[in-house]
C-alpha cells in the first residue's frame, strides 16, 4: 500500500500494518499499551496560589519530578471537569466523521493547521499510526479560523475557553519553575517573548499489528512546556536512559501530563529533562489525547536564564528558537534519511547474496551432471 494515505479509517479494518507504518526492530516497543506504571508523580496543585508552605511544598515536588524525569502528571489544577469533557467528546466526534468531512481540513502542502495523518513533518520515512487535527491558537491576533474544524457543532467556543484555561495553568507552572530557579516568578514566561500556544489533538485508531508501529515516534518537544490531557486506554510512554528502558504512564482520570520541551531545558542550563518520550497503540481501543504546546515566539532569544556556580552553560552562544527548531528538525530528518538508505542497503546486499548463493548452486548442479 502506498505512503500517501488520507485517513486510517479504513487501514483500522485490515489484518496487517501497511509497509510504510512499519517501525525498524530497533523502534518497536518494547512495554505494552497497558502495562501502567507508577513511576511518574500525580502532583496535587491544591493550595499553589497561596504564598506560604504549601506553595513551597507544591514547587518542591515539581522541581523533582522535572530533575528526575521532566515529566509528571497534575490534579486539582483548577481546569472545569465539563470543559475537559466537552472538549474529548468534540474531539471524538470529529475523528468519527467520514473521511470526507476531515479532508475539508487536509494540511498537507504546508498548510498552518487542520487535519493529516501521522505528521506535519516532510521528509519523514515512516508514518506515525495516527490522525491529528491541530489549530494554532496564541499569539489571538495571528488565529486562522479558517484552519478550525467548524464541526462538530460548538467547537470553536469550546477550544477558545480550553486554549485559554490551559495557557494560564502553563504560565502559572512556569512561575513555579522560575521560582525554584531563583528568579522572579515571570523569567520563564517573559523568557518566551510573546508566548505561542499550538493545541494538537491526537488519535489513534485500533492498529492490525501494534507490536510493529508506533502511534507517536520518540521524540522530545522542542518548546517550553507541553501539557496533555489523555482518555483511559494508556500508551503514553517515557524513557530517562535513552530508550533502554520504557514506562507507560498511568492514565489519570481529569489530570493533565505536563512535560518540559527542549527550550524549558534550556533555559535552566539543563536542569530540568526535556522528557524524552512516545506513544504506542494497541489492537483492543482506538485512543485519543489533546496535547497544548507553549512555545516561544520565534525570534526569542534561547540561552540559560541562570548557571550555577561550578555549571558551564549547554548552549555556547545564544540562538533563536526558530534556529534552535530548525536545526532539531534538520537533524531528525537526517537521521531519518540515513537509517533508511542504511535498510535499502542492507536490502541489496541481501539479495545479491540470494543472487550468488543460487548462482553457485546452479553451477554445483551442472559439476554433479557433467
Amino acid at each position: 500500500m502506498a505512503l500517501t494515505v488520507k485517513t486510517l479509517t479504513s487501514l483500522a479494518q485490515e489484518t496487517t500494518v501497511a509497509s510504510g507504518f512499519i517501525r525498524d526492530e530497533d523502534e518497536r516497543p518494547k512495554v505494552a499499551y497497558n502495562a501502567f506504571s507508577d513511576d511518574i508523580p500525580v502532583i496535587s496543585l491544591a493550595g499553589i496560589d497561596d504564598m506560604d508552605g504549601r506553595r513551597e511544598a507544591i514547587r518542591n515536588n515539581i522541581v523533582e519530578a522535572c530533575e528526575n524525569w521532566g515529566i509528571f502528571q497534575v490534579v486539582d489544577h483548577g481546569v472545569d471537569q465539563k470543559l475537559l469533557s466537552d472538549m474529548t467528546r468534540l474531539a471524538r466526534d470529529f475523528f468519527a466523521l467520514p473521511p470526507q468531512a476531515k479532508l475539508r481540513f487536509d494540511m498537507s502542502g504546508g498548510k498552518r493547521g487542520g487535519f493529516i495523518v501521522s505528521s506535519h513533518l516532510q521528509g519523514e520515512s515512516v508514518q506515525d499510526w495516527r490522525e491529528i487535527v491541530t489549530y494554532f491558537s496564541y499569539p489571538i491576533r495571528e488565529r486562522d479560523y479558517s484552519r478550525w474544524p467548524d464541526t462538530p457543532e460548538g467547537w470553536k467556543a469550546v477550544t477558545e475557553e480550553y486554549s485559554e484555561k490551559l495557557m494560564g495553568l502553563a504560565c502559572k507552572l512556569l512561575e513555579v519553575l522560575s521560582e525554584a530557579m531563583g528568579l522572579e516568578k515571570e523569567a520563564l514566561t517573559k523568557a518566551c517573548v510573546d508566548m505561542d500556544q499550538k493545541v494538537v489533538v491526537n488519535y489513534y485508531p485500533i492498529c492490525p499489528q501494534p507490536d510493529l508501529t508506533l502511534g507517536l515516534k520518540r521524540h522530545t518537544d522542542p518548546g517550553t512546556i507541553t501539557l496533555l490531557l489523555q482518555d483511559q486506554v494508556g500508551g503514553l510512554q517515557a524513557t530517562r536512559d535513552n530508550g533502554k528502558s520504557w514506562i507507560t504512564v498511568q492514565p489519570v482520570q481529569g489530570a493533565f501530563v505536563v512535560n518540559l520541551g527542549d527550550h524549558g531545558h534550556f533555559l535552566s542550563n539543563g536542569r530540568f529533562k526535556n522528557a524524552d518520550h512516545q506513544a504506542v497503540v494497541n489492537s483492543n481501543y482506538s485512543r485519543l489525547s489533546i496535547a497544548t504546546f507553549q512555545n516561544p515566539a520565534p525570534n526569542a532569544p534561547m540561552y540559560p536564564l541562570k548557571i550555577r556556580e561550578g555549571e558551564k552553560p549547554v548552549l555556547e552562544e545564544p540562538i533563536t528558537f526558530a534556529e534552535m527548531y530548525r536545526r532539531k528538525m534538520s537533524k531528525d530528518l537526517e537521521i531519518s534519511r540515513m537509517k533508511k538508505l542504511a535498510k535499502e542497503k542492507k536490502l541489496q546486499d541481501l539479495e545479491k547474496e540470494k543472487q550468488l548463493q543460487e548462482t553457485r548452486g546452479h553451477t554445483s548442479l551442472k559439476e554433479i551432471l557433467a
